[in-house]
């Protein structure tokens, strides 16, 4: 089964920011020449992650705000005792989200619901540029 895998780069701002993706992804897809398969989206990293939502902004205030109530900034986390990098809530919550997604496809077109995007969430604390990793396999 034929693989091909090319590499995205996204800028990020700085502790939670939702970067939308969909369209990169089914360019891959349609430029990899494959009619069905699955792409594999994975972001190298501890403190980034990948998954779907719809991407309004609106909702994306809400994940913000849930995500800072399950893991909140404001308190104390071990990893700053190991690194002193102020970063261990980005490493919690990346870890909940996981690093990677996969997305069936066919005749070219990935297969996602009307108003799901694909998103890499990047919740470091500085601002970040990330690479993102694209595996088309299929046939």
């Amino acid at each position: 089964m034929p693989v091909k895998t090319e590499t995205i780069r996204v800028k990020s701002g700085p502790d939670i920011d939702i970067i939308e993706i969909t369209e990169q992804v089914a360019r891959a897809v349609r430029e990899s020449g494959m009619k069905s398969g699955v792409v594999t989206i994975f972001v190298p990293g501890s403190t980034a992650s990948v998954t779907t939502t719809e991407f309004e902004p609106n909702l994306n205030r809400d994940l913000k705000k849930a995500v800072e109530r399950l893991v909140p900034s404001d308190i104390e986390y071990e990893h700053h005792k190991t690194w002193g990098d102020e970063n261990g809530k980005s490493h919690v919550r990346a870890s909940l989200f996981g690093p990677g997604l996969n997305v069936p496809f066919r005749e070219g077109k990935l297969i996602l619901g009307s108003w799901q995007n694909i998103v890499v969430l990047d919740f470091d604390v500085p601002a970040r540029k990330r690479e993102v990793v694209l595996q088309v396999v299929g046939e």
